[in-house]
């Protein structure tokens, strides 16, 4: 079994890390030394990846895992229109994960910090009897640009990007076991590698479109409701302007007894890492030179009552409530 130190230096050649782009002094230290890169405001986030809650570490490929990780916690930086810019990362791994599964691990993670064009500052690693992953990520931004969940107004438009479910879609071919099954990998792209809006993000925040802002990690459901809050503001969206998951007629056959509902999944499920922004009516022209704006569907209203209502095809409303993901209410 290889030491800590070892594992370190094996994590500093798997991931960027060396100095640069701001970053003065990186891993190997007590701590690392970052400078400023000009007038900007920093933006901080941290996010916990815990096997068996959030991932099974038996059954997720290991690079995903150190993907994912990375990618989640980062997709908080492009909610605020952020550029993501130094990482920290926090590492318990058991015995038997400091060999091949760490290596591959670290190879996911390595991809997706030069696809974000992110470097590891550093870190701290120890033993334990479960995977257990938490990353820092530090970002910056012009002043005065980032934006909040706070600013929605009655008459905004709710857009969101790409199409809602398909993290959920594949995290039931994980848990029935139908992973491995090689016609299924491209369903399974966007819950094992999500793919972070940070252009999208930036420049929605650089051109001053949205009101709010925020991502999908929870459910549509769930995460609309927190941006509602946030704003004190209410909102109708309708079901037939949701863009829902196409689910295979093979995933079909094979879940059947699941009775899979496009719909459903693309309300409550999580993992989708999609940009939720409103966008007040004089900006909505703006919006169509956002880079992948034929990913974007605007889904509804922002309302002056509280409530979040769901217009069916037949146009009655009803309740939506908080059906997401929740740590303390799921098993």
């Amino acid at each position: 079994m290889e030491s800590e130190d070892q594992l370190v230096q094996r994590t500093g050649r798997g991931i960027p890390s060396l100095s640069g782009g701001g970053l003065r002094l990186g891993i190997g230290d007590d701590a690392a030394l970052i400078a400023p890169t000009g007038r900007s405001e920093w933006v901080l986030t941290c996010d916990q990846f815990l096997d068996g809650v959030h991932f099974l570490a038996d059954s997720h490929p290991p690079d995903s895992v150190g993907y994912k990780a990375l990618a989640r916690a980062t997709s908080d930086i492009a909610a605020m229109g952020a550029t993501p810019r130094f990482f920290q990362l926090t590492l318990a791994l058991p015995s038997d994960k400091t060999g091949a599964w760490f290596d591959a691990f670290l190879l996911g993670m390595g991809r997706a910090a030069r696809l974000m064009g992110m470097r590891l500052a550093g870190g701290d690693t120890t033993k334990s009897a479960n995977v257990s992953i938490s990353i820092t990520v530090l970002g910056e931004i012009a002043p005065g640009r980032a934006v909040t969940r706070a600013g929605a107004h009655p008459g905004d438009i709710i857009y969101v990007s790409g199409k809602l479910g398909r993290a959920q879609l594949g995290l039931e071919l994980v848990r029935n076991k139908l992973h491995r099954l090689p016609r299924f990998r491209q369903v399974l792209g966007p819950h094992l590698y999500p793919k972070i809006r940070l252009r999208l993000g930036t420049w929605l925040a650089r051109c001053r479109v949205p009101s709010a802002m925020m991502d999908i990690s929870d459910g549509l459901s769930t995460d609309l409701s927190r941006l509602c809050r946030a704003s004190r503001v209410g909102a109708r969206i309708r079901s037939s302007r949701v863009p829902c998951v196409a689910v295979p007629p093979s995933v079909s056959r094979r879940l059947r007894r699941l009775h899979l509902d496009p719909l459903q999944m693309a309300l409550n499920g999580g993992d989708d890492y999609e940009l939720l922004f409103t966008v007040p009516p004089r900006h909505v022209r703006r919006l169509r030179r956002a880079p992948g704006f034929r990913e974007l569907t605007p889904i509804g209203e922002i309302t002056r009552g509280r409530q979040i209502l769901l217009v069916g095809d037949d146009g009655t409303s009803k309740l939506l409530k908080p059906g997401g993901w929740d740590p303390f209410r799921h098993r």
